[in-house]
């Protein structure tokens, strides 16, 4: 047993059946298979929402009086916007259960109309035209379950563990009307907002941005201003309140102008700290990681930071995440959101794995970058997770159904799956991380569907990766590999049948085979899967001990069984289609071959790296040198054919 070494095998191969390529038409055939993909409030009708598409929103101003005894509010929500069409009146949300004692366009009080949850105001507004809308309101937000971690858009409850009384907040994904008037619609970021929580002096309120003031109003209460200047959809808007203590370390993450804040509003309990201290500060080690993967830290002339509240995991507010408690997956999931699901927004909630697929896939980049050792388990974990069932697709089509949207199951743990296979076909952890890069530019302040990063998959890359995309992302299940193999003297044989779980008949990434060679290093190769069954001749492979791993990096969610099948003789006679062609040295030191052949017959010649790298592609007639001495030292493969027939031969530079 010694290194392994990896090279990349695209031979003849034979398809028993018609392998499934759907192409642009099978994207088309899902958007069109579900009538209205949720992108907006769920409780408005369809006529509603388009009423709220003739206008945009830049800014959203809170100033509202809390505290962490209940989910009370009283105050004054401020919509700013400008007309996109001639409009008659302005549409947005607020729960019907609030008393509403006035609202003011453009400072002056007007009457407006109320549909439950559905508030218009009358406006005369010409296109390009700018309002401001001005709601006075008190209340209590509802105690239902409308989010999937419990509680409403607002909630209040006591750590069972330190005892803190809590009050936050949690939109996600239909809930911001349910504590504040405001238009939820994923594709119209606001340019910017500011939060104002007045709150009893023993008490601190987290928010986005900046802490800009606190002020001393001089009657018990204090007045905690933030401010974020960076486009934030409704959803990511938040206040928590409690008797927090306030715990801050700084990070130096790539690109940043200087040192970014990393503000903990943590519970004041004199061992709390102590706990988790050094947990809160991997948040260090994380956003230096993040921003060297995946570009700059979207916020890093603001913030990041975390608000503690007693509930079971986090949420990614923009620039302060909520957070039960400190632990490096939580802790990296929800920083990753930074990036993906913050600075790049899901379009619509059927496309959900833009913001929880990447998170996650954040915590395996997480542990493969700084703990190394648990990567294996981790996405061991995730494939045994998602192989529970055998059907379900990453992407959500009843995107109204919280608990869909937010399946454990396929949103996260198939949708990082997926992620880290879409690595693997790219072959190239370069434009894997230039096209994750590529992705934060583009879309950069505002939003994308899955089908937008698949194309910037394909442009970096150079990849098609539609088939990818409708088997792995659209498509159900999972393939189940039945690998067949032989070895003839030295010539490996190979015959693999494919399955599926679920309704998608085949999936045609590539596949890793590891073989345990007599008195040669463990080897990796990789082969294509263009059918249902493939067979594969490997000639000049050495003695076989055994086929000891399919997918052994785990690239692939996949059920797999192996059989050294002694019968299998499939394909063992192309080897010697070609005579009297002559490689040598082979080995070589200095990298530099000769490949020589007998006869007049124009030639073609390819030499290939252990990853299926093209090195040299080129016609010759008797003699050609191929110079490997800028490569580094391991196996190489020479494909050399004619009109009728190829030879295939593994070369080493020592």
């Amino acid at each position: 047993m010694g290194k392994s070494f990896f090279y990349y095998i695209s031979m003849i191969s034979m398809s028993l059946f018609s392998f499934w390529v759907q192409g642009q038409n099978g994207i088309c055939s899902h958007w069109k298979s579900h009538s209205f993909i949720q992108t907006k409030s769920n409780s408005l009708t369809v006529a509603q929402i388009q009423e709220t598409e003739k206008y945009d929103v830049h800014f959203y101003a809170l100033d509202i009086q809390m505290d962490n005894q209940s989910t009370d509010i009283s105050g004054t929500g401020e919509i700013h916007g400008t007309a996109r069409v001639t409009l008659d009146s302005v549409l947005f949300e607020l729960f019907s259960t609030f008393n509403i004692t006035d609202i003011r366009l453009n400072g002056v009080s007007v009457a407006y109309s109320r549909n439950n949850s559905a508030i218009k105001v009358p406006v005369n507004l010409q296109p390009g035209q700018s309002f401001e809308i001005a709601v006075d309101y008190n209340g209590t937000p509802p105690n239902a379950a409308t989010n999937p971690l419990g509680g409403g858009g607002m909630s209040n409850g006591t750590s069972p563990t330190w005892g803190a009384q809590v009050t936050w907040s949690l939109s996600e994904p239909f809930s911001a009307y349910e504590w504040w008037p405001c238009k939820q619609s994923l594709k119209d970021k606001a340019d910017s907002v500011s939060v104002k929580i007045t709150v009893p002096s023993n008490l601190k309120a987290g928010s986005n941005g900046v802490l800009e003031n606190v002020v001393d109003l001089g009657n018990g209460f204090f007045r905690y201003e933030w401010f974020h200047r960076h486009p934030i959809d409704y959803y990511l808007v938040s206040v928590s309140i409690a008797d927090y203590q306030e715990y801050n370390v700084y990070a130096n993450p790539s690109g940043a102008p200087g040192p970014v804040l990393i503000q903990n509003y943590i519970y004041d309990h004199p061992q709390l700290l102590g706990t988790f201290q050094s947990d809160i500060d991997e948040t260090v080690n994380f956003i230096e990681l993040f921003a060297n993967l995946y570009g700059p830290y979207p916020f890093d002339d603001e913030k990041y930071g975390h608000c503690m509240a007693p509930f079971g995991g986090g949420m990614e507010h923009q620039t302060m995440t909520t957070q039960g408690w400190f632990e490096k997956h939580l802790t990296a999931h929800e920083l990753a959101h930074q990036w993906w699901g913050d600075n790049v927004t899901c379009a619509s909630w059927a496309d959900i794995w833009v913001n929880e697929g990447f998170a996650s896939y954040g915590e395996h980049l997480m542990l493969e970058n700084l703990y190394p050792a648990e990567t294996m388990s981790n996405m061991n974990d995730v494939h045994n997770n998602v192989m529970s069932q055998p059907g379900g697709s990453v992407w959500c089509e009843d995107s109204l159904n919280t608990s869909r949207i937010f399946n454990g199951r396929l949103t996260y743990d198939k949708g990082a799956a997926i992620i880290h296979t879409f690595r693997f076909i790219m072959n190239d952890d370069i434009k894997f991380f230039q096209a994750l890069k590529a992705v934060q530019n583009i879309f950069a302040d505002s939003t994308a569907h899955g089908v937008d990063i698949r194309d910037v998959f394909a442009q970096i890359s150079g990849v098609n990766f539609d088939n990818a995309f409708n088997e792995w992302y659209f498509g159900e299940g999972y393939p189940i590999y039945d690998v067949k193999w032989n070895e003839v003297n030295g010539n490996l044989l190979l015959q693999i049948d494919q399955t599926t779980s679920s309704s998608t008949p085949l999936f045609t990434n590539d596949l890793e085979l590891k073989f345990t060679r007599f008195n040669l290093p463990d080897t990796t190769i990789r082969v294509a899967i263009n059918g249902n069954a493939v067979f594969y001749t490997i000639p000049n492979f050495g003695q076989v001990i055994t086929l000891s791993q399919i997918d052994p990096n785990n690239w692939i969610i996949n059920d797999a069984s192996i059989t050294h099948d002694t019968g299998l003789y499939v394909g063992i006679n192309e080897v010697d289609q070609l005579n009297n062609i002559t490689i040598s040295p082979n080995p070589t030191m200095d990298g530099k071959i000769t490949v020589a052949a007998e006869g007049d017959e124009e030639l073609k010649i390819r030499v290939l790296d252990m990853t299926g790298r093209l090195i040299l592609e080129k016609c010759f007639n008797k003699i050609v040198e191929v110079d490997l001495s800028k490569e580094k030292q391991g196996s190489y493969l020479i494909q050399i054919s004619d009109s009728k027939a190829k030879i295939v031969r593994v070369i080493q530079k020592l």
